[in-house]
């Protein structure tokens, strides 16, 4: 798989290990920046990552901020994106099992690099459950679709 990297200047370090750990899953990373640890806004880059992830550059994708609260809320701004914020496998594993999660998002100041490669490592080899899953997961990009909407 493709699997695009995006960060802000929190996260670089963490983004460069990332990046070898897929490298060494047998995948391919994708860095889209930043390149230097350069103050940079983080709704910037992830708003690149969604675009990678809309338009089929990328396959999966890897978000990573400070918290990693702020660059998945710019990723799920695309309708395209399924973004979780995960902290430990389980969380990892549960966002593709159950919400078909094509980016996750992990805060570099709160997780360390190994927890972090188990989460990403978890989640590359995790496939969507699918059944009841699907109609949940296709309501999130329509809202319009759902029983509640007026």
């Amino acid at each position: 798989m493709r699997i695009a990297l995006a960060s802000d200047h929190a996260a670089i370090a963490l983004k460069a290990a990332l990046a070898d750990h897929v490298r060494d899953l047998g995948h391919e990373p994708i860095d889209l920046g930043p390149e230097t640890a350069d103050s940079v806004d983080y709704p910037d880059f992830g708003y690149k990552l969604a675009q990678a992830i809309a338009s089929g550059v990328a396959d999966r994708g890897i978000a990573l901020c400070g918290s990693g609260i702020g660059i998945s809320i710019a990723v799920n701004r695309n309708p395209a994106a399924r973004c979780a914020l995960v902290s430990e496998p389980l969380s990892a594993r549960l966002s593709r099992e159950h919400n078909d999660a094509n980016v996750i998002a992990m805060g570099a100041r709160l997780i360390g690099p190994d927890m972090a490669k188990e989460c990403v490592s978890v989640f590359l080899a995790t496939e969507f459950g699918g059944d009841r899953h699907a109609r949940r997961v296709a309501k999130l990009s329509n809202p319009q679709i759902s029983e509640l909407s007026a």
